[in-house]
């Protein structure tokens, strides 16, 4: 079996991810930023709350200007409309204490599942930037251990030790997502890349897993 110099991999991802990180920014000046979140209603989003446990608007709201995920039910909110080739920047925090959520990218239908087929950018204390493959997505930086059946959430860890801000203080999340490659900058700093994705085109999701999450500047930027 062909081994990989998963150092080398990694150096090389950084840096192609540098360099289309920059492209981003050059490109998102031409182009129209959308917020997907206008600061006062959840116009524009999609709901699911596993087994009905709760109403939707009981477990997401808007409270001062911002998103409230209450983390439990189970669940997650989504875009009405799909997106391929952007930028996304999100800002989160913990208002109470650590705890668990994430942002779905490239969500498939039907979007009616809790653990929907999406590639998750993690948000879990102390371990934003990581990514979960759910429902059978994949990227190519995954690999399944030797002689092991695939397990049900799949990890690709990320680059650095967590680069979170305390609890309580706001978190910054910036995701290149092009061609079906994905880049996460965690508070600037370059935490994964996913490459070769199965999917590169699908809905956005903010997910209910836990406890209280706040998000601000949802904000998506298109490129070419």
């Amino acid at each position: 079996m062909e081994k990989y110099n998963f150092n080398a991999m990694k150096t090389r991802n950084i840096l192609i991810a540098i360099s289309a990180f920059a492209a981003a920014l050059a490109c998102s000046g031409a182009q129209k930023t959308e917020d997907l979140f206008n600061g006062k209603n959840l116009d524009g989003w999609k709901f699911f709350v596993e087994n009905g446990a709760a109403k939707p608007e009981d477990v997401f709201s808007v409270k001062n200007g911002m998103i409230h995920i209450k983390g439990v039910p189970f669940g997650f909110m989504y875009t009405e409309n799909k997106y391929s080739n952007f930028r996304l920047h999100v800002e989160w925090k913990y208002p109470i204490g650590g705890s668990n959520s994430g942002i779905f990218l490239f969500l498939q239908e039907p979007a009616k599942e809790l653990w929907p087929n999406a590639v998750e950018c993690q948000l879990c204390s102390g371990k934003a930037g990581d990514f979960v493959l759910l429902g059978g997505s994949d990227v190519a930086e995954y690999k399944a251990p030797e002689g092991k059946p695939r397990p049900k959430f799949p990890v690709v860890e990320r680059f650095e030790k967590d680069r979170e801000n305390p609890v309580g203080e706001w978190n910054s999340a910036d995701i290149v997502c092009r061609g079906g490659n994905i880049e996460v900058y965690i508070n600037g700093t370059l935490q994964n890349v996913g490459t070769k994705s199965a999917h590169s085109s699908g809905y956005i999701g903010l997910q209910s897993e836990g406890g209280d999450i706040l998000f601000r500047n949802v904000r998506l930027t298109p490129m070419d």
